[in-house]
């Protein structure tokens, strides 16, 4: 016996355990011999690759999809959940809820009748309940005729958001940080002071060990877009405009999580969106038709600007990539070329796209793990291949290089593609030794199939994680503008403070209030007041908002800081817009402070580059936070904590440097980032916006005292 060869720790809950040359194997199939693919001391590429010459077709169908699956603790009707109440049994017809593209099925006829074994969870319990879900997941699939287990995918955890359905499904039971921006925002501020972003990577471990505890054990993050066009929707989920940037964080991040192989304590990560979901026509997003299209009128954008995170990702060995929905555009791109050679464009949805997924992905950029489309690509977001029938899409995306479509469960098409001859034997069985090979690598056949539930409770309660999560949001916070030294705050001007927050939803408005003055008071710094006329030092936090996720705005995605802005839509005709309400009342508040010589500090919530021309002349000191908590911004202020944080990317001047022709052509590039724009902007324009004390809002500013 070699030695490397250790036994693992084996438990099993319905097959039994076998013995051969004086170790142990799980009898996974029942069959009382030890195929390859029950044994350990092979790799997982050969245990992949036995496993698929023992599957049929139905198994291997099933395990080429991916489904969103609720807990059974979710499920208000308990007659409608099982193992105690752990999984949830329902059926939900097709339509009844925006996931259900078609009918879903209870989780148990799920994984034996249409044999899935991936599952993306949304649900967000506590550490122990998540593992339980996860154990019995993989006892119900142990009893089955392979004893396959299921993987458990996710979107990220660990960053402190506004909940937004099939985005940010969950927050604060893992160890909460600031949103992405604010970790670039943070880790470009530590190399500007002279050091690295190894903040990124501490980010990655912590969050690394919490989603190990659990069992989830595959993350749909992150994402390596460069951002080129202001008004995208997900901006507030990169890493900013600095494709050097990003591809430096996107490395720290795949490091982290997977370690320097996929091993059985690694988070597979799954990077997003190749090849780049910023160039954007005019911030439309792919979620709906009007944003179908990515746009690259800049010669050399697309390798410049946008593949180098990608490259990156590869090299640090992500284990999946995800496609963006959209389509390239001949029309309204320039020839674009990736290593000499020119990029043709068909224009179909990445997934459905061969030369981009095999040729520029696999061949140019070396990648060797497995393409998982984004969800719905069969049956909404099916761009470019919308006159196939759903069978043929299917067909369309695995012959691309489409190994697991994403949040579906339909596996009549899948089927039936495969029963037309539409898709290979040969390519059905590589897209399941690619996904299997994954499986086993993170140790999910042997001694991972089970997780602690005690274990997961201790881990993701470690006080270390929450502290390092901390001490990002205090470095995260951003000052863009400290007139007259105002910062930090002196002690004089901490007696008279009113706090107020400021929102879309007046009612989000109120209850934030009252949260940001507790965490104010909680500091125990500042003497607060609920009366601005008395105050001597207002501290007023923004929350803007713009857009909805699946749906376009009549016009153009607002960025001004308004209300009730009058705007023009598409067709002409005008509507009225408003990112923030109680605009009057914030210039009331500072104005009363100003009549009596006080300071106004504003803080803007930037998950978009927002314009803040209304704003910034009300305010004496101008931040900028990334979802940052309160505390950690009021820290700042009190002069607790010397500012560190810098913009991960640049603030638009005025409506002016975005306006869009009645050709639909912006006056800025859709595909060249903020700090680059001026490059292309007619004589006399300037991109980044210039404050009254000559501050330009520009990657990488941030003031500190």
């Amino acid at each position: 016996m070699e030695s490397n060869h250790k036994q693992p720790k084996l438990e099993v809950r319905v097959k039994n355990i076998i013995e051969v040359d004086g170790l142990k194997f799980k009898d996974l199939n029942n069959s009382g011999k030890l195929e390859p693919y029950k044994d350990w001391r092979l790799s997982p590429a050969e245990r992949a690759e036995n496993l698929v010459s023992l599957m049929n077709i139905d198994e291997k169908v099933g395990m080429m999809l991916i489904n969103s699956r609720g807990m059974g603790l979710s499920q208000k009707d308990k007659s409608k959940t099982s193992h105690g109440g752990v999984i949830d049994e329902a059926i939900v017809e097709k339509g009844e809820t925006i996931f259900a593209l078609a009918k879903v099925y209870g989780t148990t006829h799920t994984i034996e009748r249409m044999n899935l074994r991936h599952y993306i969870l949304r649900d967000n319990w506590s550490p122990a309940e998540m593992a339980e879900w996860v154990n019995t997941m993989n006892e119900i699939c142990e009893g089955t005729r392979l004893g396959i287990p299921c993987l458990i995918a996710s979107n990220s955890r660990n960053e402190n958001t506004e909940f937004i359905f099939g985005m940010n499904d969950a927050a604060g039971i893992f160890s909460t940080w600031p949103g992405t921006l604010g970790l670039a925002a943070a880790a470009r501020g530590d190399i500007k002071n002279g050091g690295d972003a190894s903040l990124i990577s501490r980010f990655a471990e912590v969050a690394r060990a919490e989603w190990d505890a659990v069992g989830i054990r595959k993350g749909y993050m992150y994402m390596a877009d460069t951002v080129t066009d202001p008004r995208w929707q997900r901006i507030y989920g990169t890493f900013g405009e600095d494709p050097e940037f990003i591809s430096d964080a996107i490395g720290r991040l795949i490091d982290g999580f997977q370690g320097e192989n996929l091993g059985k304590n690694s988070i597979a990560m799954t990077t997003k969106h190749f090849p780049g979901g910023g160039a954007r026509e005019n911030g439309f997003d792919p979620h709906y038709k009007e944003g179908k299209w990515n746009l690259y009128p800049t010669p050399g954008s697309l390798e410049k600007y946008h593949l180098p995170p990608f490259q990156a990702a590869v090299d640090h060995g992500s284990s999946s990539f995800m496609p963006y929905y959209s389509i390239p555009s001949s029309k309204k791109s320039t020839v674009q070329e990736f290593e000499g050679e020119d990029i043709p464009f068909e224009e179909v949805g990445f997934t459905f796209n061969h030369y981009f997924l095999q040729h520029i992905l696999r061949e140019k950029l070396g990648f060797k793990g497995y393409i998982n489309s984004d969800s719905g690509v069969t049956s909404k977001m099916s761009w470019g291949v919308e006159t196939l029938s759903e069978a043929e899409r299917f067909a369309k995306a695995v012959n691309a290089g489409t190994d697991l479509v994403s949040d579906t469960n339909d596996i009549e098409n899948l089927k039936k593609a495969v029963e037309n001859g539409w898709i290979s034997e040969k390519r059905i069985n590589e897209a399941n030794v690619r996904l299997l090979t994954e499986m086993f690598a993170l140790g999910l056949f042997d001694d991972r199939t089970y997780v602690s539930t005690e274990n997961a409770l201790s881990v993701v309660s470690n006080p270390a994680n929450w502290e390092a999560a901390y001490e990002a949001h205090k470095k995260s916070v951003t000052v863009l503008k400290n007139s007259k030294q105002t910062l930090p705050l002196t002690a004089e001007n901490l007696k008279k403070v009113y706090v107020e927050v400021f929102h879309k939803e007046p009612e989000r408005a109120a209850s934030y209030t009252e949260k940001a003055r507790k965490e104010c008071q909680e500091l125990g710094q500042f003497t607060l007041t609920d009366n601005y006329d008395e105050a001597d030092t207002a501290i007023l936090f923004l929350s803007p908002k713009s857009g909805a996720y699946f749906n376009a705005t009549p016009g153009l995605l607002e960025l001004e800081i308004c209300e009730n802005k009058t705007v023009a839509a598409l067709d002409g005709s005008r509507y009225q817009e408003t990112t923030l309400t109680g605009m009057d009342h914030l210039k009331e508040v500072a104005d009363s402070i100003h009549v009596r010589g006080g300071k106004v500090m504003i803080s803007v919530n930037v998950i978009l580059p927002w314009i803040l021309g209304n704003v910034e002349p009300l305010a004496d000191v101008l931040i900028a936070g990334y979802d940052t908590y309160y505390k950690a911004q009021f820290e700042v202020m009190a002069g607790n904590f010397r500012p560190v944080g810098v913009l991960p990317l640049t603030l638009p001047a005025s409506d002016a440097v975005i306006a869009v022709n009645e050709k639909g052509d912006c006056v800025s590039r859709n595909d060249v980032p903020g700090y680059d724009k001026d490059k292309y902007m007619p004589e006399g324009l300037s991109y980044a916006y210039k404050d009254r004390d000559g501050n330009i809002y520009k990657l990488g500013h941030g003031l500190t005292y």
